[in-house]
């Protein structure tokens, strides 16, 4: 541990031996700190990610440049879908601490594949979109639109949850069971997952019925009971005492009596039966038929739902079309602002980055956090990222590279609109360089917004030239 005053190593001490200052509030707090990192590396070991969290962001309220905490919270957020909120963190350890810091090859890993950051882009539209189809009570489009988030990355734990939610609310619940154990392999101390784990549990658990009890009753012991296929056959016992004789007269009876039954009486009911049974075939037959009638006109009527749906579909695509996604232009506005809070003299690196900015995709809401934080931005630095562009336009244009004078001039004009002489010079260039169009529209920006100025009159003795009239 070092002193937080001079930099030196602290001793067993409350007090600096290099300076003297007093550390003695100072250890504890880095004692705190590191006891919250111990514990949200442990909770991490053990897949409690949900307390990981909790602990680091503890240990970071205490101590914001423990790197190793906040590289360790990016990792776990990461591994439960949040790729936004791992890049923070990473991309804040990578300016506290800029080399020999593993948060450089995390953003390297994901910035160095445009296959990867697309795919981040896709899973964060279509989770938006399910919970729009969502706002609209459409749960089976949510639920397909949740399965192609899982398929771009699994390890979502807020998709899957929602997508647990969907199947609890339909009464799924041996689907919304698998979804959770997949949750609690991820993040087995997740609160929500637990509730929903409960709730599905409880609806799952059979519900013990009363059994009737079988009652034997005891045989007569001069019945003889055999069995003949599937059928139970139970005759009275041959009485001893019968003579040989009448055994053989009654047997021979028997039998003259069973031809006679089979002849006039089985025989007929065997053919009846035969002719019934025919019968009930082309009954079913004939059922089955309608059946899968009903069922063909019933997936076409399915059918043309879903290109219905499909067609819908395509047009909330189409709506899309140019979309590069915003994780981009947050990425960049958050670089451009630690850029000035480090380094406020360096307007070339906060440039670079606010010109990645697309305000379009940080929100329509001006009172959003990533607007505001472009509009301070802008206010901040806008006048001084405007007169070194001007001061580098005007030195192209003075030596006749045009092509870096429009770029410069472009870009002073655009951070301060105030600035008539960048835009009459930005005219100037597009008119050297034979870009007549431009600078013809550049000229009456000069006249409409600087009116009554030496500027105003030289743009319209220009337009005049130009455009082969007098006004």
């Amino acid at each position: 541990m070092i002193c937080y005053n001079c930099g030196c190593d602290l001793s067993e001490h409350d007090f600096c031996t290099g300076c003297g200052a007093d550390v003695s509030q100072y250890k504890k707090v880095m004692f705190i700190s590191n006891r919250f990192y111990n514990d949200g590396l442990e909770c991490a070991k053990v897949r409690d990610l949900s307390g990981a969290v909790t602990s680091l962001r503890q240990c970071l309220k205490f101590n914001k440049n423990n790197i190793e905490a906040r590289n360790l919270l990016g990792l776990v957020y990461f591994e439960t879908g949040e790729v936004v909120a791992a890049l923070s963190e990473w991309v804040i350890s990578q300016n506290i601490r800029p080399k020999k810091n593993i948060a450089n090859d995390y953003l390297e890993m994901i910035q160095s594949n445009p296959a990867r950051f697309d795919t981040i882009n896709q899973t964060i539209k279509k989770y938006n979109q399910a919970l729009k189809y969502c706002d609209m009570d459409s749960t089976d489009l949510a639920i397909i639109q949740l399965k192609k988030v899982l398929s771009l990355n699994e390890k979502f734990i807020r998709a899957r949850q929602l997508l647990a939610l969907l199947y609890i609310n339909s009464e799924r619940w041996e689907e919304a069971k698998a979804q959770l154990i997949k949750c609690a392999s991820i993040d087995t101390g997740n609160t929500t997952t637990m509730r929903y784990r409960m709730e599905v549990d409880e609806m799952l658990t059979p519900v013990d019925g009363n059994r009737a009890k079988r009652i034997r009753k005891k045989e007569d012991p001069d019945i003889i009971r055999f069995k003949s296929g599937n059928e139970d056959i139970i005759q009275p016992a041959v009485s001893r005492s019968s003579s040989g004789l009448g055994i053989i007269l009654n047997l021979m009876l028997g039998v003259c009596i069973g031809i006679a039954c089979a002849w006039f009486i089985i025989m007929p009911a065997r053919v009846n039966l035969a002719a019934e049974d025919y019968e009930a075939k082309i009954k079913s037959v004939s059922e089955q038929l309608d059946a899968k009638t009903a069922e063909i006109e019933d997936l076409k009527s399915q059918l043309e739902t879903t290109k219905t749906q499909l067609t819908e579909m395509q047009e909330e695509m189409e709506a899309y079309e140019g979309y590069d996604g915003s994780v981009n232009s947050l990425y960049a506005l958050i670089q451009a602002a630690d850029a000035y809070l480090s380094d406020p003299e360096n307007i070339q690196a906060v440039a670079e980055y606010l010109d990645a900015v697309k305000v379009e995709e940080l929100g329509e809401d001006s009172q959003e956090a990533p607007v505001s934080l472009y509009n301070t931005l802008l206010s901040v630095a806008g006048p001084s990222l405007a007169q070194s562009f001007y001061d580098t336009g005007y030195e192209a244009y003075s030596s006749g590279d045009y092509e870096v004078a429009i770029a410069d001039l472009s870009k002073a004009y655009q951070y301060d609109p105030t600035n008539g002489d960048a835009l009459y010079y930005l005219a100037q260039s597009y008119n050297h360089s034979g870009d007549e169009a431009h600078a013809i529209q550049m000229y009456r920006k000069v006249t409409d917004e600087f009116p009554d100025t030496e500027k105003a009159a030289k743009s319209q003795g220009y337009l005049d030239q130009l455009t082969g009239s007098n006004e």
